[in-house]
């Protein structure tokens, strides 16, 4: 067990993140926040599972959790790319290749989140599954990692049912939607 004595600021400074996300001339915004928040569900199950000799779980979750910081990144840009799109299509009469442009941007803006709150969903299951294997100092940690995780699983589903291109049979609505689902019934199981 980690003593309080032992624990420093590098190891829990969020502050350049919050901060970026803080910040009017960065794109990131929600997507970005859901992706952060599973990476750190992630590397909370991967902490517990390398606490308890169950490597490859742990190297799973580790790869979660680069995943999802690269999806934070990817969610940014299509962000910016769906805004500066939406902008062009304003400002000018070149409707046609604006609304290629636009309609290229928002799918892409949809895609991403759907990717978020799938891989939120998959750490949730990740946590669920360990629980038991794990050392009992950390199975607390591994059911809060699953909530933390399916909370941004249901904050990407949802950016992705208000994006402009979707309806509610899209494919992208229905996959994050249905990720969301399942990860909240894995987190609602581990808190019983």
């Amino acid at each position: 067990m980690v003593e309080p004595s032992h624990v420093d600021e590098q190891h829990t400074e969020l502050d350049p993140v919050l901060a970026g996300l803080g910040d009017t001339r960065n794109p990131a915004a929600a997507g970005a926040a859901a992706a952060y928040a599973g990476a750190v569900a992630a590397a909370v199950v991967a902490k517990a599972s390398r606490a308890s000799g169950r490597g490859a779980e742990a190297a799973q979750a580790a790869a979660f959790q680069g995943r999802l910081t690269r999806l934070a990144r990817a969610d940014a840009e299509a962000l910016a790319a769906a805004r500066e799109a939406l902008a062009a299509r304003e400002g000018d009469g070149a409707a046609g290749r604006r609304d290629h442009d636009l309609g290229r941007a928002l799918r892409r803006a949809a895609e991403v989140p759907r990717a978020i709150a799938e891989a939120c969903s998959d750490v949730a299951s990740l946590a669920a599954d360990g629980r038991e294997a794990v050392e009992p100092d950390f199975r607390a940690d591994l059911e809060a990692a699953a909530a933390i995780a399916a909370g941004a699983a249901g904050a990407a589903a949802r950016l992705v049912a208000v994006n402009l291109s979707a309806t509610a049979e899209d494919a992208d609505v229905v996959g994050a939607q249905r990720a969301a689902v399942l990860a909240a019934g894995v987190a609602a199981r581990l808190a019983e």
